[in-house]
Order: structure tokens, then C-alpha cells, then sequence
């Protein structure tokens, strides 16, 4: 089968298209022919190497894992004789960053936890677009901000990949929704639903006197101690991406704050999980969220598809054509 090789750290240049052999299912993993793939943050921490301390899960001088791809959706080609949800045939989609990366290829062998039931009402495409950044916007509007109706939220970095799926998840929830984006994605925002839409290149929302009762900072550089004048009394700022400046002050000053005041204050990490999957499953069939696709390449056109997500300005995601 044909599949995306990194056998080590550095550029989009180190991937290379080539044959590789074809997986064979184990008793309790299902074979997969991939149609679809994504990008996100994962695949370029896996490329680059960077920050560092991502080598001791990814490998300290190579990748550990050479075919990255964390997104898939496809159809089951075969099934081992221990899985019990899927038989062949089934359309599918999931998140591999949990079982070994592998989606950049023609065919993947996974456990059954990994895989969820494609909606019937999105292509492979936009199936593919959905698992990592839907549930990462999930899990951190739900799990760690702990999101409730009559809120008021707001994403920085609304317009991206895990924001364009945090404004309509938090909707579903029956907040108030107040995205920051560029001047060139505002109407974007709009049509997913968000209330509110703040042009950061036009003002600062650390310098309006709104407040908020939940932050989700997907994007930008702005100081801890903006967030935290931004939050409401008891409010809640969850960091899932940022600049390293951010991460850092997220977790050495974030639990010193959220011990000392009424405001909560951290980062998340996304984790790949079955059960939240399925409850993205459920919002997408319900039109209740759609993915945005920016680009769509093919897979001898990764390279071209990791410098293009590298400059930071893709709206929603940027998906692989399989």
C-alpha cells in the first residue's frame, strides 16, 4: 500500500511517499481502507519533534511512529475475530493518536475503540475532518470548563480547525457565544452561529470591560493575566493551544491562581476517546455542528498540505484525500 513516511524529525521535506506493506488485523483490530485523513497539531508535533518534551512520547531521537495521521474515516475491510461492534463494510471514522498514529496511508489496522460509526449525512471528507479537533473542543468546553446554558464564552482562535468546532459545540450547549478570529474569517463565525464575532486585528477583547464566564484559548498570545481580567467572578479559562509563552504560564501560573481565587485557570490536552466521539457523532447528525474544511489535498500532496496548516491561517481544517 501506498503511505506517507517520517523516519525523522525536521520539515514537510523529510515526508516521503512510498510502498509499504499492507497491515494484517489482529484478533481485536479492524483493517480499515482509509478515503480520508486530516491535519492537526498532533501531526506537526510528530513531524517537527517540537517542543522537545514531546520526544519522550513520540520518540527521543526518531519517530516512534513513522506513518503520522491521527484522522481517519473509510470503510472495514476485514475485522479480527475478537471485534464485536464492526463487520465489513461499515463506514467508520476515528482518532489514532492513541493506538499509533498511522492514517496517512492507504489502509490501517486498529483496536475497535478507535473507530465510531461514520454519520450517514457527511462524506469521508468531512467525517475525517471531525475526530481531533471536534473532541478536543468538546472535552475542553465540557470536561475541564465545565460549560452550561445562559453562559457567556468566548473562543480566541475561533476560525481554526478545534475553534470552528468549539463556537458550534458550545451553542449546542445553549451558550453565548463570542468568537475572535481575523477580519477575513468573520462572516466565517457567523455562519456557524456564533453571537458575537471580534476582530482582533480591529480591537483587543483583553481591553473591553465584557467579561466572561468561560475562555477557550485556542489561539494567540496574549498574557495569563489578560485572560484572567477577561474572566468573570468564578469563571473558567481553558488553554488547548497557543504560543509556547501561553503553555507555559498555563501550567506554572494557572494552578497558583485557580488556589488563591475564584477564577480557574489551566490547559488541556485532548485524549482520544470512543464515548466523546460518539457524542460528536450525535451532534453531526443533528446538524447541530458541520465541520469546515479549508483545503483539501491529495496524499502524495502532504508536504504541501503540513506547510500550508504551518502558516497558521487555515479556516477550520485541512483535510487528506486518500
Amino acid at each position: 500500500m501506498k503511505a506517507i513516511l517520517c523516519n525523522k524529525y525536521g520539515s514537510p521535506d523529510v515526508l516521503e511517499l512510498t510502498e509499504v506493506e499492507k497491515p494484517i488485523p489482529g484478533d481485536n483490530h479492524v483493517l480499515v481502507k482509509i478515503h480520508a485523513a486530516s491535519v492537526n497539531y498532533g501531526n506537526l508535533v510528530l513531524l517537527r519533534g517540537k517542543p522537545f518534551l514531546a520526544r519522550f512520547a513520540f520518540g527521543l531521537l526518531k519517530p516512534k511512529y513513522t506513518i503520522p495521521g491521527g484522522d481517519i474515516a473509510g470503510r472495514v475491510e476485514a475485522v479480527g475475530k475478537d471485534v464485536k461492534q464492526f463487520t465489513p463494510g461499515d463506514e467508520v471514522f476515528g482518532d489514532l493518536s492513541g493506538c499509533g498514529w498511522g492514517g496517512f496511508a492507504e489502509y490501517v489496522a486498529v483496536p475497535e475503540n478507535a473507530l465510531v460509526f461514520k454519520p450517514a449525512n457527511l462524506s469521508f471528507e468531512e467525517a475525517a475532518a471531525v475526530p481531533m479537533a471536534g473532541v478536543t473542543a468538546l472535552q475542553g468546553l465540557r470536561n475541564k470548563g465545565k460549560i452550561h446554558s445562559g453562559q457567556k464564552v468566548l473562543i480566541n482562535g475561533a476560525s481554526g480547525g478545534v475553534g470552528t468546532f468549539a463556537v458550534q459545540i458550545a451553542k449546542s450547549f445553549g451558550a453565548e457565544v463570542t468568537g475572535v478570529c481575523s477580519t477575513r474569517n468573520v462572516d466565517t463565525l457567523r455562519s456557524i452561529g456564533a453571537d458575537h464575532v471580534i476582530d482582533y486585528k480591529e480591537e483587543d477583547f483583553t481591553q473591553k470591560t465584557e467579561s466572561y464566564d468561560l475562555i477557550l484559548a485556542v489561539n494567540g498570545y496574549q498574557p495569563i493575566s489578560a485572560y484572567k481580567r477577561s474572566l468573570s467572578t468564578n469563571g473558567i479559562y481553558v488553554m488547548v493551544g497557543g504560543s509556547g509563552a501561553q503553555l507555559t504560564q498555563a501550567m506554572v501560573q494557572g494552578p497558583w491562581i485557580s488556589m488563591t481565587g475564584s477564577k480557574k485557570m489551566g490547559c488541556m490536552l485532548q485524549r482520544a476517546n470512543q464515548n466523546d466521539l460518539i457524542f460528536m457523532k450525535e451532534l453531526l447528525e443533528t446538524g447541530k455542528v458541520r465541520p469546515v474544511i479549508d483545503r483539501s489535498y491529495k496524499l502524495s500532496e502532504v508536504p504541501e498540505a503540513f506547510r500550508y496548516f504551518e502558516e497558521g491561517h487555515a479556516q477550520g481544517k485541512v483535510v487528506i484525500t486518500v
